[in-house]
């Protein structure tokens, strides 16, 4: 499973990102590829509150509009938001103790937790994930 983190659903309507093409084609294809995709709830959050926010984006999508791209993705039979297991606290936590830092690494340990957990990769534009060592998903056409 493929986990998709925030900034890549986010620059898929950022009008004004160089990446928009690019993430938005990356991602239909994979949405398209019958492959699963996770959406983890964090990451809908942060799109959520990205996408809306008048002080981030020139032009903010409406409420609606934000949770209607969200639904057109949950209706799609291979998009779930896989959730936390057992392990995870304990996963994250070594993350983070092994990163030496908590602070704005929090949200991406807790995915990578997810990952680790699912057996995934993570797709994202974020550099930072590569201090946790695990298996990332950053697409040639998006590097």
């Amino acid at each position: 499973m493929i986990l998709v983190d925030a900034n890549i659903l986010i620059y898929t309507v950022n009008n004004d990102a160089a990446q928009q093409n690019r993430c938005k084609s990356w991602l239909i294809d994979e949405l398209s590829s019958g492959r699963p995709v996770g959406l983890p709830w964090v990451s809908l959050l942060a799109f959520i509150r990205v996408t809306t926010h008048q002080r981030i984006f020139a032009t903010p999508l409406e409420p609606t509009q934000a949770l209607g791209v969200i639904d057109s993705w949950l209706a799609l039979p291979n998009v779930s938001t896989p959730e936390p297991g057992p392990r995870h606290f304990e996963l994250m936590r070594g993350l983070l103790e092994g990163a030496g830092t908590a602070g704005n690494l929090t949200n991406d340990a807790y995915l990578a937790a997810l990952t680790l957990e699912l057996g995934g990769k993570i797709a994202t534009l974020d550099r930072d994930f590569a201090r946790f060592d695990l298996p990332l998903v950053i697409p040639p056409e998006l590097a």
